[in-house]
């Protein structure tokens, strides 16, 4: 691995666009860019996930505990899209069509308030802004990624270990729910899916958090692996000019992850690799 930036707390939703990296750091209230030339962490007021670029340049982001999506102006994200009406727990990952709508992961509950666990949602937000439940009764969607040239959604379920997808027609909408991959068999007993992205040449990248491996993966079909060592992988996104994936990992100080959250001991890095 080969280290590209650090100071996050905990790495979500990166995104790479114009040369420039974007990422979310939820439990650390920044965003973080390079976009400057410097990597720096601009303070938020209220705490962004899943990131995406829309067609025409902007930057959208999931506020995690607002139930809406905002554009970035600069210091902070700006109204878009409300989604109360829609969204029954906290938002996680998004990600966008060619025609700038977006897919936005609503988790179902807050685990951070010891709510009990229920399944989740998939809201999405037409390119207008109206937002309407494009799926229900997924168990904690996680990561998300288009691929097959638009034509087909894949959804991490993190507490399954597994992926799913959706194939999506003109309008956005979804259809055909079937399992995609079986990460459990695929990768590893351990293999809890996080963030995933497209990868260039089909399947998708997948961040596996407890297993240590960020995996290529098609279908059933396991393509590649990524050894991080002693880093929990959190989320990826692929860059096809450079050939580049760019990783958020996070270390624990030796302890389980879950704990290391708890008591405020993780910190994260962001890594990239030539693949």
């Amino acid at each position: 691995m080969t280290t590209y930036a650090e100071g996050l707390t905990w790495g979500e939703g990166p995104r790479h666009h114009a040369g420039a990296l974007w990422v979310s750091d939820p439990q650390g209230g920044k965003l973080w860019t390079d976009a400057s030339g410097t990597w720096e962490g601009l303070a938020l007021d209220s705490q962004s996930n899943g990131l995406w670029f829309l067609p025409d340049g902007r930057l959208a982001a999931a506020m995690q505990r607002e139930c809406r999506v905002g554009i970035w102006d600069g210091t902070g994200f700006g109204e878009y899209a409300d989604l109360q009406h829609v969204a029954t727990g906290p938002l996680g990952d998004m990600v966008g069509d060619s025609q700038g709508g977006l897919y936005v992961d609503d988790v179902g509950y807050a685990a951070h308030l010891g709510e009990e666990p229920k399944p989740g949602r998939l809201i999405y937000v037409r390119p207008n802004g109206d937002a309407v439940i494009a799926a229900e009764g997924i168990e904690f969607p996680n990561g998300l990624a288009i691929i097959d040239d638009g034509q087909t959604l894949v959804v991490a379920e993190t507490w399954r270990q597994r992926l799913i997808a959706f194939d999506i027609d003109s309008k956005g909408a979804l259809s055909n729910r079937r399992p995609y991959s079986d990460l459990r068999a695929t990768v590893s007993l351990e293999a809890r899916p996080d963030g995933i992205c497209a990868a260039e040449d089909g399947g998708v990248w997948v961040a596996t958090l407890h297993a240590h491996t960020i995996a290529h993966v098609r279908e059933n079909s396991l393509i590649n692996t990524i050894d991080t060592g002693d880093a929990f992988p959190i989320a990826c996104c692929f860059d096809a000019p450079t050939s580049r994936l760019y990783a958020t990992v996070a270390y624990s100080g030796g302890l389980p992850i879950m704990e290391a959250i708890a008591r405020k001991r993780v910190h994260s890095t962001v890594e990239v690799f030539d693949v």
